[in-house]
């Protein structure tokens, strides 16, 4: 199991972390995500290192943007 954290901005409330965890949940290989709106830090669990453009990707669907 690998885990990766990325920072997303944008999100305010529980709609938001719950369209970024949909949407990144969607990835192949993603067994979990959790979001914490207060700091931005967006935690996937996986099978193996996701391609950073498959999560960035996700996050735009969402409506928001991977910091850095």
């Amino acid at each position: 199991m690998n885990t990766q954290t990325v920072t997303v901005t944008g999100m305010t409330c529980g709609h938001c972390a719950t369209s970024v965890r949909e949407e990144v949940g969607a990835i192949p290989g993603v067994h979990g995500v959790e979001v914490d709106v207060a700091t931005g830090l967006v935690t996937i669990s996986s099978e193996g290192q996701l391609d950073p453009a498959a999560i960035n990707d996700a996050v735009v669907e969402a409506g928001y943007a991977v910091a850095g």
